[in-house]
């Protein structure tokens, strides 16, 4: 009786081995079968990666070379911006050349008018481009447009107005392309109004 539970506990250690040893031997098969998946993944992976890369490097080439080529145009239209205006300036030169050349006692009055019009020309041309005068002589001084050479006391404008333009100023659009230089009127001095009137009174 004792044999027998010997050789049954025997058999049982021996099937149990067997399917120890027969799931051992189909995980190492699974795992065997695994490895190839495996690399076949990481290559295609790797492969991708490659390809990626590639793709990169083009795309910043490619940006690098309209960077360049957006800055060469960008300088050449800086470069030639005022093109147009210069061909109309020149036009103008000519004809001041032309009187220039044509100078005598006999033609002051024909020169005159022939410098007026160009001059007028000229305007014309400053004004298309957006180019105007700053109106000054009579208005307020302001910073923004004007630049004080001196102040000088004045009975005919009020304080602070200017009363004479020494240079003209411009505007370029909405932008001031440069200042007027002016004379600015002061208030009149009150003792300066006092020996007027003694003055005065006295003839």
């Amino acid at each position: 009786m004792k044999k027998s539970k010997k050789e049954e506990k025997k058999k049982i250690d021996v099937e149990i081995n067997e399917e120890e040893e027969v799931q051992v031997e189909e995980a190492s098969k699974k795992k065997d079968k695994a490895k190839p998946e495996v690399k076949e993944r990481v290559e295609e992976l790797e492969k991708k990666n490659e390809e990626l890369n590639d793709r990169l490097i083009r795309r910043l080439a490619e940006f690098e070379n309209y960077k360049k080529r957006t800055d060469l145009e960008k300088s050449e239209i800086f470069k030639y911006a005022a093109e147009s205006f210069i061909v109309k300036v020149l036009a103008v030169h000519e004809d001041l050349q032309r009187s220039l050349s044509h100078i005598d006692d006999e033609n002051k009055d024909a020169l005159r008018d022939g410098l007026k019009l160009v001059a007028e020309k000229f305007t014309q041309i400053l004004d298309e481009q957006g180019v105007k005068k700053i109106d000054s002589v009579g208005k307020e001084f302001d910073h923004e447009y004007h630049e004080a050479l001196l102040q000088q006391p004045s009975e005919e404008f009020p304080a602070n107005t200017v009363i004479s333009e020494v240079e003209s100023g411009y505007m370029y659009k909405d932008k001031v392309l440069k200042h007027a230089k002016v004379i600015v009127s002061q208030e009149v001095a009150a003792d300066v109004e006092e020996v007027k009137e003694v003055n005065n009174s006295g003839e």
